[in-house]
């Protein structure tokens, strides 16, 4: 799987801006808050149909402008794809696949496939569970519609359930009108937990394989789903029904797959109390390399790596590592200097793209 060709109109300080990538590592290079991240965020976007900086989809369009436009070409195994999208001043977002406008984006997951790695990933390791549960929800979404699909229900059934917990809730109907609601979430909430296991089961052996690459052998990594009640539906049910109290109190649902948490060890110690900087960085680089060989595993495709600003947060030896995997698939990876071969280098000033230059 490859991008063969982007197109930026109106997308934060790109005017107007086409580049052409090669299947290899694609460089792109520039001094601060000149446009390198921006592209890298047209991609993603591209593929998950959200920014991985803001939830706020106007804030993507030019200042000025009216609109925001992406064209996004993408090459696979067996055909190729187009993907459009479209954001006008009120925040209003379009997808179009192959000229066919899509009413859910949801559709567009799978189209592109993308694992994406920035500094700010450590808080993958380091911060809130809910990075942790981030994670697994978008790299399974790309992989696994049915999961998108049970995501999306269960979210809604939450949100719907929150609500009423907010507007106060006393009698019988409104106990009967929260057992609709715990039943929904049950359900699909089920189907989440068991995909995440499996997700997790086969990406630990992978996680720990890599970490002890890196490590040289003195550390060894493990991934745990940590949840406090049986993962069945008739486990999560009860869950949701000896919160219910509780929860009436605080107004909120405080139990079930959305409070869920990875947790991950190295040499037997928790990483979110105990690792150094170093080890985190390693944990992350280990997940994110791991999260590649999923996706090859799972779809048959190799999944574009997005690498933002990483190379000055790695050591040498993490440098290297990174840099061979990025030779073994498609890659954009940004940087304000690169000094190295096997690339197409783009250089980027004030959201434009001055100079190109291939090394093969």
């Amino acid at each position: 799987m490859r991008i063969s060709g982007l197109y930026l109109k109106n997308f934060r300080n790109y005017k107007e801006e086409k580049a052409a990538f090669l299947p290899g590592l694609n460089v792109i290079c520039g001094k601060n808050a000149m446009g390198k991240t921006n592209m890298l965020e047209a991609v993603y976007l591209s593929a998950v149909a959200r920014s991985p900086r803001t939830f706020k989809d106007k804030e993507l369009i030019m200042e000025g402008a009216e609109y925001s436009a992406i064209v996004c070409q993408v090459e696979k195994k067996y055909r190729s794809h187009k993907i459009e999208i479209h954001i006008d001043q009120r925040g209003k977002k379009r997808v179009i696949i192959d000229s066919i406008p899509v009413n859910r984006a949801g559709e567009l997951l799978g189209i592109l496939n993308v694992v994406y790695f920035s500094p700010d990933e450590l808080k993958l390791i380091k911060e809130a569970p809910e990075n942790r549960r981030k994670f697994l929800d978008i790299s399974l979404s790309q992989q696994q519609k049915s999961y998108f699909n049970a995501l999306s229900s269960y979210t809604k059934a939450l949100k719907q359930k929150n609500n009423l917990l907010k507007t106060g809730c006393h009698g019988k109907d409104a106990d009967g009108m929260l057992d609709v609601w715990d039943e929904t979430l049950a359900t699909h909430g089920a189907t989440l937990v068991k995909k995440r296991f499996d997700f997790l089961s086969s990406l630990a052996p992978m996680a720990k394989e890599i970490h002890a690459s890196i490590s040289k052998g003195s550390e060894e990594m493990t991934l745990t789903y940590e949840a406090d009640y049986e993962t069945t539906k008739e486990g999560i049910l009860n869950a949701l029904l000896r919160s219910r109290e509780k929860d009436k109190k605080l107004q909120y649902t405080s139990a079930g797959p959305h409070r869920d948490d990875i947790k991950i060890e190295i040499n037997g110690k928790d990483v979110r109390k105990f690792a150094s900087q170093g080890q985190q960085r390693t944990a992350a680089l280990s997940l994110k390399l791991a999260e590649m060989k999923m996706f090859r595993q799972e779809t048959g495709e190799v999944p574009v790596l997005l690498l933002d600003d990483v190379l000055s947060e790695l050591d040498e030896t993490r440098k290297e590592i990174l840099i061979n995997m990025a030779q073994s698939c498609q890659t954009l990876l940004t940087c304000t200097e690169y000094i190295g071969e096997r690339s197409r280098l783009f250089t980027i000033e004030n959201g434009k793209i001055i100079d190109i230059k291939d090394s093969y």
